[in-house]
């Protein structure tokens, strides 16, 4: 089921506060999906999710392969009966003032606050579309 991004429920969105394990889903360079959990935060009113990570890391490497305008993806979380799926256009950012902004979101939703990595970058999707039955 499609959501309207500018009438999200409140229950649709307190679903994305909820602590739970998302998972996200890139395509790797052959077409074939890479889907991995991770720490997600969704920010309706700017309609962006955020998820920190390694540079290093196989879903980082497969955004930067899609090029310079980013690449499609999608983050999913399912609990019994509920579920809630973004999608959108994911791209890396490195500034040291988005990755802080995306630890303090996180460590907001999942209640601890992680470990200062240097290797940390903040994958940003900007979100073109909402499902899901929240």
């Amino acid at each position: 089921m499609a959501h309207d991004l500018n009438a999200l429920t409140p229950e649709y969105l307190a679903f994305w506060d909820e602590y739970l394990m998302p998972t996200l889903t890139t395509l790797r360079t052959n077409g074939t999906p890479h889907v991995v959990p991770v720490g997600v935060t969704y920010d309706a009113g700017q309609r962006i999710a955020r998820i920190i990570t390694r540079k290093d890391s196989t879903k980082v490497k497969n955004i930067l392969a899609a090029g310079p305008d980013g690449a499609t993806v999608a983050v999913c979380q399912v609990d019994r009966g509920r579920w809630a799926t973004l999608e959108g256009i994911a791209r890396v950012r490195t500034d040291a003032e988005s990755v802080a902004d995306a630890v303090s979101r996180y460590a907001e939703r999942y209640r601890r606050t992680p470990e200062p990595n240097p290797d940390r970058v903040m994958i940003e999707i900007t979100v073109t579309r909402a499902m899901g039955r929240a």
